[in-house]
């Protein structure tokens, strides 16, 4: 669904991202983790062709990822949910369902069946919405759309830790469900490992640390030298 070969990508010219290595299968979710300044962000931007890439390459859903190419992309189904949220405070949620277009019945529903909350919000400017709600909406108005590939930046930003346990599980669930191929950036570190397939610890631009989720859950000494960059 998503694949990224020795991918090179920063700002102004200054490498940011350093030789990025991904494949992402379709119903598989993958957690990138590292501390702030790791590049984390700067690889969503890249993916989806919001950044242009300096070196290696990018394919989703078979054909290749440009920039300046995102719009197309998004139509395709490869969507960013982003840390701001991508959402506009004057709107309620009812308006940002009709920002996504023409949507079957069936489809809004199913929304709404997985974020109960939103239904009865759907007046509701989003400005006026708890953060928990707020991401609710930004990932419902994602899953409109019918995505193949959903990237999640920072779902847990601003958000309590029980909020975050309510909200990651569901993200596993719609990988499996719709067989959305989820790409998350996280750092709630064990609860993202807990509901992921695998993990990339990045650190400093470069790939630190990849492997089963699961596995990196049971060897906390690992993730805690990929962070800091000491011997594991």
């Amino acid at each position: 669904m998503l694949e990224a070969r020795g991918v090179t990508s920063g700002y102004n010219g200054v490498a940011v991202l350093h030789d990025f290595n991904l494949t992402l299968h379709s119903g598989e979710v993958v957690t990138l983790l590292g501390p702030n300044g790791a590049g984390k962000t700067t690889a969503l931007l890249t993916l989806v062709g919001l950044l242009p890439s300096m070196a290696g390459s990018i394919g989703a859903l078979g054909a290749k990822v440009g920039a300046r190419r995102t719009a197309r992309l998004a139509r395709a189904g490869v969507l960013l949910v982003p840390d701001d949220r991508g959402i506009f405070a004057e709107l309620t949620v009812a308006e940002h369902f009709r920002i996504v277009g023409k949507v079957p019945k069936a489809r809004i529903e199913m929304v709404l069946a997985r974020f109960p909350a939103l239904r009865r919000l759907m007046h509701r400017r989003a400005g006026l919405l708890s953060g928990g709600e707020q991401q609710m909406l930004a990932i419902g108005k994602a899953l409109l759309a019918d995505p193949k590939v959903l990237m999640v930046d920072e779902m847990s930003l601003g958000l309590a830790p029980t909020v975050v346990q309510q909200m990651l599980p569901g993200i596993r669930d719609l990988a499996r469900e719709e067989g959305i191929a989820v790409l998350l950036v996280e750092q709630h570190v064990a609860i993202a490992l807990s509901v992921s397939d695998r993990a990339i610890v990045l650190n400093q631009g470069r790939t630190v640390l990849a492997g089963d989720a699961a596995a990196l859950a049971e060897n906390g000494a690992r993730i805690e030298a990929a962070y800091f960059g000491t011997p594991a």
